[in-house]
């Protein structure tokens, strides 16, 4: 399957490993299993990364940057 080059900004791929590490898919509401499917193969893309030794206080770190600006 040809692949994506996807970029995040770090802070970003933090957030998303924190809350998908945090993430029970049994609850997430899920239209069709390929977006369940997606979103494991997405945690295991970042698992593969230096984000996945990122400690809970540098997650909120990475989350307070990322908020910081949104305005909503």
């Amino acid at each position: 399957m040809p692949t994506v080059d996807l970029r995040l900004w770090r802070s970003d791929a933090v957030v998303l490993f924190g809350w998908l590490m945090n993430l029970d898919l049994n609850t997430v509401p899920i239209r069709h299993p390929a977006q369940k499917q997606a979103l494991t193969g997405l945690f295991a893309r970042l698992e593969e990364m230096d984000v996945a030794e990122f400690a809970a206080d540098q997650i909120a770190t990475a989350q307070n940057e990322v908020a910081k600006d949104m305005g909503w």
